[in-house]
């Protein structure tokens, strides 16, 4: 899996690549609309490499480029006015970082650069029409982490061999969420192992969801690739703790 530095490095590329000044307005600096689907604290260091990459480029925030965050801090169902209002700043291009930010951009505008960081198939998720021509107005980088939820299930496997029922703990609200339980779920089923898939979007939802675990005596639990689950993590692992 590509680094973190070097995915940053690249999607600065990507986005510098475009000339900023463009779709500038004929006074003032070019604006960078930054879109993302968690907070400023959990993405605090990808924004800090980001900046320095832009200043290598030759853009320093506050002197010749400008930036525009928008934080869905976990609440998906904020990312389309988000986008909307960076379509209205007509701001040069939009950064989206995970998949809900890069959807709700491509659905915002079909005229402003989107670059995205995303965790699945950029293809099957609507973003471009091809990973070789991306086509229409954006491009960017996929982790695939999505797969990674089946190396997880294993690790799991490893430490716990006489593991046979996993909890998975997915945010019905993403968009991914049916790719990352199919995928998982198959990996359970080729190693014996039965998969209980708890939904959670709020943080009652995670209490429920442990309750449910609970119930049924789950051996561990997986969590799937997720920012509000992310920027949950202290009570998920609290009452995985427990």
């Amino acid at each position: 899996m590509m680094r973190r530095r070097a995915f940053i490095t690249l999607l600065v590329g990507a986005t510098v690549a475009w000339p900023l000044a463009a779709r500038a307005q004929q006074t003032g600096m070019p604006v960078v609309g930054y879109l993302d689907a968690s907070s400023p604290g959990a993405s605090a260091p990808r924004v800090a490499i980001f900046r320095r990459g832009l200043a290598e480029a030759g853009y320093v925030e506050g002197r010749n480029v400008a930036i525009e965050y928008r934080w869905a801090e976990g609440r998906y169902d904020r990312l389309p006015e988000m986008a909307a209002e960076l379509v209205r700043r007509e701001v040069a291009v939009i950064v989206a970082s995970t998949i809900p930010a890069a959807v709700a951009a491509k659905a915002a505008t079909a005229t402003i650069p989107i670059v995205f960081y995303v965790a699945e198939d950029p293809v099957k998720l609507g973003l471009v029409t091809g990973l070789a021509r991306p086509g229409g107005n954006a491009t960017g980088f996929n982790n695939f982490m999505a797969e990674l939820g089946a190396k997880h299930l294993g690790l799991l496997r490893e430490l716990l061999p006489t593991a046979t029922r996993i909890g998975l703990m997915a945010n019905p609200t993403n968009p991914n969420v049916e790719g990352v339980t199919k995928d998982v779920t198959a990996a359970a089923l080729a190693i014996g192992v039965q998969i209980d898939v708890v939904r959670a979007s709020s943080s009652s939802e995670i209490g429920v969801a442990f309750a449910t675990l609970v119930r049924n005596r789950a051996d561990a639990l997986v969590v799937g690739p997720d920012s509000f689950l992310a920027n949950r993590r202290l009570q998920v692992t609290t009452l995985a703790t427990r």
